[in-house]
């Protein structure tokens, strides 16, 4: 495929239309039926073989976004194999030419790192790729993303993003799969660090959509602030300041941490260091490994936005588990790292423990949430650990960088083997997120 080609989306959707009922005519049903049959098949083959290629989305948008909704409504359906009945978080990738080409990375403003096309990936392979859940797709689809369907499951309400690196990620994706299909506006970012905070609207459907930066989930200081500092001070028990200002505006959260844990930080709670994990040498602190500080950090984050439902107004929480990086023993340096072009076949890339237990504790902690919330929190779990696990060929890698290989090749560079390419794999999140927020509470 050309470079010129690689901004010319596909439509993702496939689905059949549905038969609808006879109308009036002085005809018998069977010819009205035969003969509406063939002017719509020739009023198609008309849009797809004389319209402009730029007109040809637009023209099949409505009846594609009305087919594609109601498939997945009958699918979600209990008994219907849908969001009631499907297991997400298991599966494999099949081959769907087309499937994830839905956007403009550039024209939605990503981070810069992450938009692989404009930074001269020369293959997109990675982009003809669909998460099938196991059991088929008859007994269990996965629809293609539908942004009109997203935005009438979220009408009227605060979406937020709040978490690490992989949660602005996730995020980039929605705001971009969203603004593919309706007008949106930025309304507020920083501009010192515009990738720390920012919210757009989407006034179609009255949706705001926010990402905080808040690695930890509550408030840190030191290299959380600044990458030049060694090590991060983490307070256990304060929500990030900046979200928990907003937290009786947030209507559903998704929150995303694990690997600024793992890295490890000194951890305080009522102003008391308590311990530390991966802490430098020198300082003669308790170890307290990462799986406690996790619990308490999504515990904390839970406790502070079930805290605002004083309003009456019912909030969604969303817990994602754990993306993991596939350096696969390069160094972050190397030109050769995350190198691989198609996705891991079912049993040839087994879930890291460390990747089960990160995932094992979003469950656990999800499950005490439920256990002690009120009626009107919602508490579910996202699990994308093992379909981002068999995808380590949708990273940027190298083309976290413009044209890395202009001057040659060069012994070192840096390659982002952890962030996934937009548009690319982690579109997948918000294919199943929708299924989540349309699933009956």
């Amino acid at each position: 495929m050309g470079a010129h080609q690689y901004h010319q989306p596909l439509h993702p959707h496939s689905h059949k239309p549905s038969s609808s009922k006879n109308p009036g005519c002085f005809l018998s049903k069977a010819v009205c039926a035969w003969l509406a049959c063939g002017f719509l098949s020739l009023a198609l083959l008309h849009l797809l073989c004389c319209s402009p290629a730029g007109n040809q989305r637009p023209a099949f948008s409505p009846l594609l976004s009305y087919i594609n909704n109601t498939y997945s409504f009958v699918s979600s359906v209990p008994g219907a194999g849908g969001a009631k009945s499907c297991n997400y978080s298991e599966g494999q990738w099949v081959w769907a030419p087309g499937h994830a080409r839905r956007y403009n990375g550039s024209q939605c403003d990503v981070k810069e790192s992450h938009d692989c096309i404009r930074n001269g990936r020369p293959d997109t392979g990675y982009l003809d790729w669909r998460w099938q859940p196991a059991g088929g797709p008859s007994s269990c689809p996965l629809p293609a993303f539908d942004a009109g369907a997203f935005l009438s499951a979220v009408r009227g309400k605060h979406v937020a993003f709040i978490g690490d690196s992989m949660a602005r990620n996730q995020a980039q994706s929605l705001v971009c799969l969203l603004s593919a299909a309706f007008p949106s506006r930025l309304l507020r970012r920083d501009e010192e660090k515009k990738h720390t905070f920012w919210r757009y609207a989407f006034p179609a459907r009255d949706v705001t959509v926010s990402f905080y930066w808040t690695p930890f989930l509550v408030r840190a200081t030191g290299k959380a602030e600044d990458e030049s500092v060694p090590y991060s001070h983490v307070h256990l028990d304060q929500p990030g300041d900046r979200w928990a200002a907003d937290a009786g505006t947030i209507d559903v959260a998704v929150l995303a941490a694990g690997h600024w844990l793992l890295n490890g930080a000194i951890y305080y709670s009522g102003g008391e260091v308590v311990g530390a994990h991966n802490a430098p040498a020198g300082l003669n602190y308790t170890g307290v490994g990462y799986a406690r500080p996790l619990r308490m950090v999504y515990r904390k984050a839970v406790e502070r936005l079930s805290s605002s439902e004083s309003d009456g107004r019912p909030r969604t929480l969303v817990l994602a588990t754990f993306s993991p990086a596939h350096f696969d023993g390069s160094p972050i340096d190397s030109p050769t790292a995350c190198t691989r072009m198609e996705p891991y076949r079912e049993g040839e890339k087994e879930v890291a423990w460390i990747c089960k237990e990160v995932r094992d504790i979003v469950y656990d902690e999800a499950e005490a949430a439920r256990a002690r919330g009120a009626s009107a929190t919602r508490v579910e779990v996202l699990d994308v650990t093992k379909l981002a696990t068999m995808r380590p060929d949708g990273h940027p890698g190298v083309y976290m960088n413009r044209d890395p290989f202009k001057h040659g090749v060069p012994d070192k560079i840096y390659s982002d083997c952890l962030h996934f390419c937009l548009p690319g794999p982690v579109d997948t999140f918000n294919e199943i997120l929708l299924q989540i927020l349309r699933k009956r509470r």
